[in-house]
């Protein structure tokens, strides 16, 4: 059954003159009260007074950069310009794109997005190196989000540098894109496998260069919520810069860490258009904004055009060549369907009573299933009078039972059950209480 009409989320911001995009800084949130934990010989502690960023948040979207790491993608210059515009119209803050070192085509690419004069602010996410960092910079994007491995496991068998080379490195490079008028984040990856006091002190050294963001990245996503909760709150009370996360979704969790980052102090999460990337992706654009609606619902609707969510998806959905997922959050085929006959009830008197979402706050629509056995009368007067028929409760009632006689034979199709309604209430025209013969043999 059809729901409520569409219901449009307001853009966000104004185009930035020197920029492609809008000022993604965050303000300042109320602070809340918490229990500080504490780590055994750590010099850095959490802060008992923190910022949950609940409700003031911003969106880095990576489908451009995780996501062309995808095992199914590959985007051509023609792909990524729609995908980029999409985005930038539905009100992402920043669209991530792929390192210009990545290939010639990639530097092409970026420079062909960077011209596009988009609202959201256009970054590319590079190595840790000085030549990155010039090739980033002379594409014309709006920041450079600089990255390098800090764990015991990434320093040993990848690049094979100490934390001595990776904190002089990445000062100079911070340096260097700040001094060209950029913004600069720089981010460890493998964080939740680094040593804290390494990751902490190299996190401080930058921030007091004047890094506008670092990043904690969960790269084989083994981080808990309550694991990202209490790191992200002890970085709160090192650095002042803002805080980008990046959770991949290895273990199911992306989603909720990345709502725990945001309780904890952080102000940017990285997402990807159905949480495509690499191994089986990151945190998803939509599954963010499932569950960022329902607790911060004004600030969601306010700033993305959420009823755009279902076409961005097909989108890129139809460029890797997937299907959207039956349970996908939002745009899942049976994501506001109901089917039991409790549930149609209730729902048919206050669709909150089993929705958390309003599915007309991104343009979709909610079903009441009433071709099945599990049907109650309640789902069957609702579609009886949708078709203009005329029955007493009682009657309904009967209808019902013939319905769900039907559905314990064979599946019903919505067509089988109109038509076993419709001639039900021909019969009761014709003063006959009971279904031809023909229509049950034909089961």
């Amino acid at each position: 059954m059809a729901a409520d009409s569409l219901s449009n989320g307001a853009t966000h911001g104004t185009t930035n003159g020197n920029t492609n995009g809008t000022n993604g800084n965050a303000s300042p949130a109320s602070p809340r009260k918490a229990n500080k934990p504490h780590h055994a010989g750590s010099p850095y502690q959490s802060v008992g007074d923190f910022l949950s960023n609940t409700d003031n948040f911003h969106i880095i979207e990576s489908t451009l950069r995780e996501g062309e790491q995808f095992a199914n993608a590959f985007f051509d210059t023609e792909t990524k310009i729609k995908i980029a515009t999409a985005l930038s119209d539905f009100g992402v803050e920043y669209i991530e794109l792929t390192s210009p070192a990545a290939s010639e085509q990639s530097r092409k690419d970026c420079e062909a997005i960077c011209k596009l004069g988009l609202k959201s602010k256009i970054l590319t996410h590079v190595r840790c190196t000085m030549e990155d960092a010039k090739l980033a910079v002379e594409t014309g994007v709006d920041g450079v989000d600089v990255v390098i491995g800090t764990s015991k496991q990434l320093r040993e068998h990848s690049h094979g540098k100490d934390m001595a080379y990776i904190t002089k490195t990445a000062i100079e490079v911070i340096e260097y894109v700040k001094s060209q008028g950029r913004e600069v984040r720089f981010s460890s990856e493998d964080s939740f496998r680094s040593d804290l006091v390494d990751l902490l002190s190299l996190y401080k050294a930058v921030d007091a260069v004047g890094v506008h963001r670092v990043g904690v990245a969960d790269t084989v996503g083994c981080a808990t919520p309550r694991q990202v909760y209490d790191l992200v709150r002890t970085l709160r009370g090192v650095v002042s810069c803002d805080i980008e996360t990046h959770f991949h979704n290895d273990t199911g969790c992306a989603i909720a860490n990345a709502y725990a980052a945001l309780e904890a102090g952080a102000t940017h999460i990285d997402t990807s258009v159905l949480g495509i990337g690499e191994r089986n992706g990151i945190t998803p654009l939509g599954g963010l904004l499932a569950r960022m609606i329902v607790g911060s619902h004004d600030y969601v609707t306010s700033r993305y055009k959420l009823h755009k969510l279902k076409e961005i998806e097909d989108l890129v959905a139809e460029a890797v060549e997937i299907n959207v997922p039956f349970n996908n959050p939002i745009t899942g085929f049976c994501a506001f369907t109901h089917k039991a006959g409790i549930h149609a009830k209730a729902i048919l008197n206050m669709p909150s009573t089993y929705e958390i979402i309003n599915p007309a706050d991104f343009g979709m629509n909610r079903y009441v299933h009433f071709a099945s056995r599990l049907t109650g009368w309640n789902a069957i007067k609702s579609r009886v009078e949708q078709l203009g028929l005329s029955m007493t409760d009682d009657q309904v009632k009967e209808v019902t039972q013939k319905i769900k006689a039907m559905a314990d034979i064979r599946p019903l199709a919505i067509d089988d059950t109109d038509s076993i309604i419709r001639s039900y209430h021909l019969e009761l025209q014709n003063g006959v209480q009971s279904l031809e013969p023909s229509l049950v043999a034909a089961a």
